[in-house]
């Protein structure tokens, strides 16, 4: 999955100043030459208009996938999940080798001609041909480790997937410094359609495990196609590196971070698949896929729009702390309500959407959802020290990740109590708060903010998430509701309305703040200088 969009200042190489880049660009390819030259709308105008499309669309997605999942969930089985879950740790473990990191030095190096864009398409394409024989070659000894023989052969038919990555990357990112998401979100949006109709098609049809492999693959055909047509982006790969150092050094910092993302993040599949049942396993990646909505989902595109605006902040020599302050607070507005929320109807929630046979994952839900909010906070934190060409501290963060989690998830299974898919969640609640607190003190002394002023800034969330935590209690104790579907509506509407209530009354310029932000009113973005 895609976890957080990553870039920064170009390391390495000379610098062109953006007059000679724009110059340079136009003896090239004037179409280049056009997108490069400054926009004409305010810089807050163009992040509005790129957060609403880009986090706009992405809701719509997920809305379309979410409505597949949950339909897709009553005709599979947990087995089926659990055998595409050890299939997504190869992919996942050989993905941070695409090259996407060098197409996301496009964003902000100033040096940009139609030969550097050559050069970061020849290397996607170098890159994701050797990683799909690679996948099709290992397919038999990852079938062998995990002892079931049909993921030999879903990942040889996944092998696919890489082949699209350079027609997907390369596009993506060349819109993204435009700060232009609406055409990106609308490809996104009508490959969920694609994807949706393909697993239901299939799970319908009995194709069982394979509803999910062809789902995603028809995904990622679709979003290549889209955004090759969408970007008009049409340049011939160039095989020769010379003059394209600071883009490798620079994409090669970003490459071991994401390698040290995939240990942390697939480490807890790839020790529970040797330990736990495939049926158990399938139960922990369900509720952990229904608790990464916001961070998974929601947070990267974000973090894609930060990218862009704190690096133009930067190269204009803008303080970046106000914006991180007001991007973190914005985040937790979202996040923190949203997963305690879920751990309070947890019960209901799975047996509306799911039903009786997935009751097993309530009490993982109700424990992942807690810890939830740190992660959240956490994932916010590498744009701006990318941005600020400081990719180091991101790749400390990384490393301390790709130690910390591992750990812990290998004493919940073997040493916490209990074991089990539960041992993976008590090793969460330690992981991602320890793991928060490092990302912070690296990245608020780095951006010149104190613990206190952050903390003063979400303190307001908290206590909203308080009051909302006291209600929803205080209604299951008094007001006990036997219908899983009117609990579920009932606490949903009581904890939404406290939230609300408690921010209205307490806090309400924060609320016309936001509002205004929304609105395209107030100061809630920098205007163009």
């Amino acid at each position: 999955m895609d976890h957080e969009s990553k870039s920064g200042e170009s390391k390495g190489g000379e610098s062109m100043p953006p007059h000679a880049a724009h110059a340079s660009a136009h003896k090239s390819a004037p179409g280049i030459a056009a997108a490069i030259a400054p926009a004409q709308q305010t810089f807050a105008a163009r992040v509005r208009s790129a957060i609403a499309w880009r986090w706009g669309t992405q809701v719509g997605a997920q809305i379309i996938t979410w409505t597949s999942t949950f339909l897709v969930v009553r005709l599979l089985e947990p087995s089926d999940y659990g055998l595409f879950a050890m299939s997504q740790v190869i992919i996942t473990a050989l993905a941070f080798l695409n090259g996407q990191s060098f197409a996301t030095s496009l964003v902000q190096t100033d040096r940009l001609d139609e030969r550097r864009i050559g050069q970061v398409f020849g290397m996607l394409l170098l890159a994701n041909g050797l990683l799909a024989a690679v996948q099709f070659a290992f397919a038999p000894f990852a079938a062998v480790y995990f002892g079931e023989p049909m993921v030999a052969e879903m990942l040889r038919i996944q092998a696919v997937l890489f082949l699209t990555i350079p027609f997907i990357a390369l596009p993506n990112e060349w819109l993204a410094r435009q700060l232009e998401f609406r055409k990106p979100g609308q490809v996104n949006m009508a490959s969920a359609l694609v994807g949706a109709a393909t697993a239901l098609v299939l799970a319908w049809l009995g194709w069982g495990v394979w509803a999910l492999v062809y789902a995603g693959l028809s995904i990622f055909i679709a979003r290549a196609i889209g955004l090759t047509v969408a970007a008009r982006l049409f340049v011939r790969p160039v095989f020769d590196p010379r003059g394209a150092w600071d883009l490798v050094s620079f994409g090669g910092t970003l490459t071991l971070c994401q390698l040290f993302w995939i240990i942390q993040s697939q480490s807890d599949v790839v020790i529970a698949g040797r330990i736990m049942p495939t049926h158990d396993l399938g139960l922990y990646t369900q509720a952990l896929f229904l608790t990464l909505i916001v961070t998974a989902r929601f947070i990267p595109p974000v973090n894609e729009v930060a990218l862009a605006a704190y690096s133009e902040l930067h190269r204009e020599n803008r303080p970046l702390a106000p914006y991180f302050l007001k991007t973190a607070r914005l985040v937790m507005m979202v996040s923190a309500p949203v997963y305690i929320g879920l751990s309070l109807t947890s019960e209901h929630a799975i047996l509306v959407l799911m039903g009786e046979k997935w009751t097993g994952l309530i009490p993982i839900v109700s424990g992942l959802a807690l810890v939830m909010p740190a992660f959240a906070l956490q994932l916010i934190c590498s744009p701006v020290t990318n941005a600020m060409g400081r990719p180091h501290i991101y790749l400390f963060t990384s490393i301390s990740g790709a130690v910390l989690f591992p750990a812990m998830f290998a004493w919940g299974l073997l040493a916490g109590r209990g074991g089990g898919a539960m041992g993976l969640v008590h090793a969460w609640w330690i992981a991602a708060p320890v793991l928060c607190a490092i990302t912070l003190a690296v990245t608020l002394r780095a951006v010149s903010l104190s613990p206190l002023r952050l903390a003063q800034t979400i303190a307001p969330v908290a206590v909203a998430c308080a009051a909302m935590s006291s209600a929803v209690l205080a209604a299951k104790a008094l007001v006990p509701i036997t219908s899983p579907l009117a609990a579920l509506i009932t606490h949903v509407a009581i904890g939404a309305a406290t939230y609300a209530a408690t921010f209205w009354l307490l806090y309400r310029g924060i609320v016309r703040e936001t509002w205004a932000l929304v609105r395209e009113r107030g100061d809630g973005l920098p205007q163009a200088a």
